[in-house]
């Protein structure tokens, strides 16, 4: 099954990679359109499962919203790049966008971890055209302004949907720069390698019941300490 997934993603890389070989932005935002898909294939399965009562655990419906939330902010950048403006890369995007959303469902249906193995493998190629764009032009990137969505998005808007999508536990979320359009194509790259690691912890086994958004673990930290303080005052008393 993998190997034939491979062959799915390979084919849909090979062909924008083809297409828009000197074309990046409208690439990108082919790219981005697409890559938004999954996540509402995923949202729309598990609100199913909810209605019909076979499955109620909210982390996951977070994560994956937040996902959602996380590509149409890199959607609505390239657009205000200019990767929308020709109706021919609107129509070629939309329509892979509509296919592969009834392609990924029933396969989250019957068989969810090769959906999330999909997932990694279209993100961790995000990931590394990201990182090739900036390798290839980093000096002129630096020389030109964030857009304000980019802006909003990662410093000066309400950050929580941007700290749901990092769910590698660590002691602080990521504040990243936004000084210019290279720190925005970082972001995004950094962005996409988030992806790649939630995808990768959403096929481990138990990971429908057990796996927890990163509100939901400070959260239960913060209840711990609050604990523990207690338990230390009340010893010391």
């Amino acid at each position: 099954m993998k190997a034939v997934i491979r062959f799915v993603v390979g084919v849909l890389v090979f062909v924008t990679d083809v297409l828009y070989q000197k074309r990046p932005y409208q690439r990108f935002y082919v790219l981005e359109t697409i890559a938004r898909v999954p996540y509402f294939a995923y949202l729309s399965v598990l609100h199913l499962y909810e209605t019909l009562g076979y499955w109620r655990k909210a982390d996951l419906l977070k994560i994956h919203f937040a996902e959602t939330w996380n590509e149409l902010h890199h959607l609505l950048i390239m657009e205000s790049l200019g990767g929308s403006r020709y109706w021919v890369d609107r129509f070629l995007a939309q329509h892979l966008a509509v296919a592969y959303y009834w392609l990924v469902v029933p396969i989250y249906i019957l068989l969810p971890r090769y959906a999330y193995y999909m997932m990694e493998l279209i993100e961790e190629h995000a990931y590394h055209t990201y990182e090739a764009h900036l390798e290839a032009h980093g000096e002129e990137l630096r020389t030109q302004p964030a857009p304000q969505i980019a802006i909003d998005y990662y410093r000066d808007g309400d950050l929580y949907m941007f700290e749901e999508v990092q769910t590698e536990h660590r002691a602080e979320f990521r504040r990243p720069k936004v000084d210019n359009l290279y720190d925005v194509f970082v972001n995004i790259r950094d962005d996409e390698g988030e992806h790649v690691k939630t995808m990768i912890a959403c096929q481990e086994p138990e990971a429908r019941l057990t796996f927890t958004s990163p509100h939901t673990v400070v959260a239960v930290e913060i209840v711990n300490s609050e604990l523990g303080l207690e338990k230390l005052l009340e010893a010391s008393s």
